[in-house]
């Protein structure tokens, strides 16, 4: 009951967090680094294609390994890791480089 509790935890706080973030990104991109509207579409449509491929695969990653554990700790860690790259970012690579991690999560 205590590890459903604090995933739950986790997961609501890892959403908020993102939430809060992705709505800003169109913004970022296109003002603060001056990326045309085309990179953005680029960024969007990589990080969607990742997230269906992922949801394509992840159960049946998840069902032969049988460390469930292991994955959503990993996935969480990633979801991390591209919050923290998107705080450094200083040119649109470094946001599609933090931008595909947090799909491992979101999905």
């Amino acid at each position: 009951m205590r590890n459903v509790i604090l995933l739950g935890i986790v997961s609501f706080l890892t959403d908020v967090s993102t939430e809060m973030i992705y709505p800003l990104i169109p913004l970022f991109l296109t003002s603060t680094l001056g990326a045309p509207p085309s990179v953005l579409g680029l960024i969007e449509g990589l990080a969607e294609s990742t997230a269906s491929l992922l949801k394509l695969f992840s159960g049946i990653v998840s069902d032969r390994l049988k460390k469930r554990k292991v994955l959503a700790i990993g996935g969480y860690t990633f979801s991390a890791t591209g919050k923290l790259l998107l705080v450094m970012a200083t040119s649109w690579w470094w946001v599609l480089a933090s931008r595909l991690p947090t799909v491992l999560v979101k999905g």
